[in-house]
């Protein structure tokens, strides 16, 4: 189905109004028809700068858009001196406001390999619609002038994780400023330039900075909405840490042939020890792995409620069964997780070779819960392995190590943050039911805690403050992977979705 939309100008400077939002006189959706194309703009403009998370110089490019974009719309913007790359904020007080809320968006991206995308440029954003081989083939974007399919997708780094998310904020921002509308609550804008490398110096920077980012209440917007696509808020996320293990046999690769049946091979020992963590339902079998993870029966109503498809979950993955850690989807994603993310020996294919490798590297990742204690996780892990007969060391073997102990791991361990979750029924989860309400006409997809890691818990715990989390794009949008992209319908209606939190009144009495 397609739409005829008004083609606007771009926005002209207007005089800010304290006129106070009454959502239920507001047609939300055409107000996001209205501005759609002027968000197309923005999501263009802002997805055509390189910001691949490694190279300062494309964050720097990132951060002079973000600061120039903010400024011209009236807000105060600051940065936040880090260990590395800065933060940066931007606030906006409201008159005689009683609350402020805090909004994280992240502006960097996943490296790309242009060789693997199909377009010429990932950061230059084109816009594809699918044809009748299920093939997505370009169009010219400036069909979006005078029709719109919603099934249309945009094309490029970062359009749906997370540049798209800020474009729709900003569009909202700008129809809330054009038409004299007004939260009545202050707003502070965190942008984060290192998400995609763990943000590994948020915490101590939230810890420098609490002063400044004080709020009552934090969104996350960042993160797809539920595998059916339909509006979703999400009330956590696991936390992250990670683990490379690196076992050893000779000290340089050797030849098989002549020395087949004597060397050991350190790529079969880390198969062994790989193998002795699980057992063959998926199940981490280290014990004390999952300690202190209950869930009531009340909570199994709550997860319950999310309407998976699980047949067509499974027939999207291509998997006849999935690992029995949990009776369902959502209940998995309940519990830690241990993953094998990466494991490399030797080598392979066109290079293979009739060798006996010298070393072994797995990478794991550790997905955390609130019950998990991830030191006490890692004491586990140690232990498991030194269980398995294993000498642990954190530096390469020295010789007199590899004379003593046959069989040796080296250890590399990081937390990168810990997991959070809200109660549904906290402000901030009643507030945004309300938007949500207004905005769509039904209740929103509610879940407990999401699968994957967000760098929220440093917030949480210096500001001491409750976090939701408020996903728009498409779940099909290839994030951090090659052609990513972001659907028209969700970029639309991540409009209204931005457009109803700031016109949604927020007061003591909630």
């Amino acid at each position: 189905m397609k739409y005829s939309f008004f083609i606007m100008a771009i926005l002209s400077t207007l005089p800010f109004s304290n006129k106070v939002a009454a959502q239920s006189q507001i047609d939300l959706q055409q107000l996001s028809e209205d501005y759609f194309h002027h968000g197309i703009q923005i999501l263009t403009d802002l997805v055509s700068i390189p910001n691949d998370s490694h190279h300062p110089e494309q964050l720097q490019q990132n951060l002079d858009w973000c600061k120039e974009n903010f400024i011209q719309r009236g807000w105060e913007v600051s940065e936040l001196e880090t260990e590395g790359f800065p933060l940066m904020l931007a606030e906006l007080s409201q008159p005689d406001a009683e609350k402020t809320v805090l909004m994280y968006f992240h502006v960097d991206g996943q490296a790309v390999d242009p060789s693997k995308w199909k377009q010429e440029d990932p950061y230059k954003p084109i816009l594809k619609q699918e044809n009748e081989f299920g093939e997505w083939e370009e169009i010219s974007m400036e069909r979006l002038k005078d029709e719109y399919d919603p099934e249309w997708r945009i094309y490029g780094r970062s359009t749906s994780d997370d540049k798209g998310p800020l474009a729709m904020f900003l569009t909202a921002w700008d129809a809330v400023e054009k038409e004299r509308l007004s939260p009545n609550y202050n707003i502070k804008v965190i942008l984060d330039f290192e998400e995609e490398i763990g943000s590994p110096n948020l915490p101590e920077a939230v810890n420098n900075h609490s002063d400044k980012l004080n709020a009552d209440m934090m969104l996350i917007m960042d993160g797809p909405r539920h595998l059916s696509n339909e509006p979703t808020l999400s009330f956590g996320a696991r936390g992250i840490a990670r683990v490379t293990l690196t076992t050893y046999g000779p000290k340089n690769p050797q030849h098989s042939g002549h020395y087949g049946n004597y060397a050991p091979n350190p790529a079969l020992h880390m198969a062994k020890l790989l193998g002795s963590m699980k057992d063959e339902q998926g199940r981490v079998i280290i014990m004390g792995f999952y300690d202190g993870v209950i869930i009531s029966e009340e909570e199994k109503e709550i997860l319950a409620n999310v309407p998976d498809d699980e047949d067509k979950l499974k027939e999207k993955l291509g998997i006849a069964a999935p690992d029995q850690v949990g009776e369902s989807y959502q209940e998995s994603l309940q519990f830690p997780s241990l993953n094998i993310r990466g494991l490399s020996s030797g080598w392979v294919g066109q290079e293979a070779r009739t060798i006996i490798p010298s070393e072994a590297r797995v990478e794991l990742d550790i997905r955390l819960v609130p019950e998990s204690d991830p030191e006490k996780l890692f004491t586990l892990l140690k232990n498991h392995i030194k269980n398995q007969g294993f000498q642990l060391v954190e530096e390469d073997p020295t010789d007199e190590e590899r004379k003593q102990y046959p069989r040796i791991v080296k250890w590399e361990g990081e937390i990168s943050y810990q997991a959070f979750r809200t109660p549904f029924d906290s402000e901030p989860g009643i507030w945004l039911e309300k938007a949500f309400q207004s905005a769509f006409g039904k209740d929103p997809i509610l879940i407990r805690m999401g699968g994957g890691s967000i760098p929220i818990s440093p917030f949480i715990d210096a500001l001491e403050i409750p976090a939701v989390i408020v996903p728009t794009v498409n779940p099909d949008n290839n994030q951090h992977s090659p052609n990513e992209n972001i659907k028209l319908r969700n970029y639309i209606e991540g409009i209204k979705t931005m457009l109803s939190i700031l016109t949604q009144p927020l007061r003591e009495e909630l």
